[in-house]
């Protein structure tokens, strides 16, 4: 089963190269010039074949997730993240662009030694980094503790964009195993649902999404608050909300079960308010595995939506990117058919009687 989900990563990492932008070239070799004509052929001009593969590939992934979740006794959810870290780390962040905006803006400080609070990346016209870059207009829109952990990779590249890259994912890879080794401590089951789930995979470790880093603390935060340490906890949280705003009520989580009911509540409500009046984006959702030490089984029946957000992307691959309302709109209309469809299957499973607090 290992070597298969191995083979399945290898997979992975290759296709997410079937989009690499145009104007990006990683390294000067012959043979990696090679595949990259090879692999963009399928991305750009293949489009049809090319979402059958992403479709197979999102499908197999969540038959893996499954399997493991129910063998969560026979395998180590550890020894997986592991596993999972070392095939994804290559990965292309194919479906989205930020992880290149969080790179140049800590290169605005280690390189240029200026505020990305202030400047922008149009700021610096003539940065090579430009070329395959979206999003250039504007400034810092993140917490000072993501700045403060993008500036490592930064520093150590010295300016170079492939060590930016493999650093910043190494980083994103390190926190996601780590998260992964103290949920199997408390519980084996909590453990394999993060490691092995598609989305966390996608939009967490080859899209690079600094959501990822932010539930990531979050979960380690709940750990350290179920071992009494509360001061390390709420410096966790505080850390947490510091990435990604957005996870700010998860501060107030604490051992008592009823205000910890509230909070998610309303960690839940800003996530809904963010769906409705922003564009939806599926790593947004990724918060939603912070209900894994409190809500396993109703976050398990979800799954249904959390899949219609991935496959949300058809018009991205298939059709060629969100150039226009109607790919916008079908994008919204995939999501919103899954989401009706996981309503109906929670409703009924609740009219049969079945509990949801794991």
């Amino acid at each position: 089963m290992l070597i298969l989900y191995g083979l399945f990563l290898f997979i992975l990492t290759t296709y997410s190269y079937s989009l690499i932008d145009l104007n990006l070239t990683l390294i000067n070799h012959p043979l990696w010039n090679a595949f990259r004509d090879w692999i963009i052929q399928l991305g750009y001009f293949h489009r049809d074949t090319s979402w059958g593969i992403y479709l197979a590939l999102v499908i197999i992934g969540f038959i893996f997730h499954f399997i493991f979740i129910r063998n969560n006794k026979k395998y180590n959810p550890f020894l997986i993240s592991i596993l999972i870290g070392v095939g994804l780390l290559f990965s292309y962040p194919f479906l989205s662009h930020d992880l290149f905006n969080y790179l140049f803006d800590a290169k605005i400080v280690t390189f240029y030694h200026q505020n990305p609070y202030i400047l922008k990346a149009l700021d610096f016209p003539s940065d090579p980094w430009l070329r395959f870059m979206h999003w250039t207009h504007r400034t810092y829109p993140y917490g000072p503790s993501f700045l403060l952990l993008t500036l490592i990779p930064s520093a150590l590249s010295f300016g170079k964009f492939i060590l930016s890259f493999i650093f910043y994912k190494g980083i994103v890879i390190g926190i996601y195993i780590l998260t992964v080794f103290l949920l199997n401590r408390s519980n084996r089951k909590w453990a394999m649902i993060f490691a092995t789930h598609p989305l966390i995979l996608m939009e967490g470790l080859i899209n690079g999404h600094n959501d990822m880093i932010a539930l990531s603390l979050a979960l380690i935060s709940i750990m350290i608050l179920q071992k009494n340490k509360l001061i390390y906890a709420k410096i966790m949280f505080m850390l947490s909300a510091g990435i990604k705003y957005t996870t700010m009520p998860l501060i107030g989580l604490t051992k008592n079960g009823r205000l910890n009911n509230l909070i998610l509540f309303i960690q839940m409500c800003l996530l809904v308010y963010m769906g409705t009046k922003m564009e939806i984006q599926p790593w947004y959702y990724l918060i939603l595995f912070v209900l894994i030490p409190f809500y396993t089984k109703l976050l398990i029946d979800w799954n249904i939506f959390i899949a219609g957000l991935m496959f949300s992307y058809y018009p991205y691959i298939r059709l060629g990117g969100w150039d226009t309302v109607e790919k916008v709109t079908i994008k919204h209309n995939i999501i919103i058919v899954f989401l009706f469809v996981n309503i109906v299957y929670v409703v009924t499973k609740y009219i049969w009687g079945k509990k949801y607090r794991s």
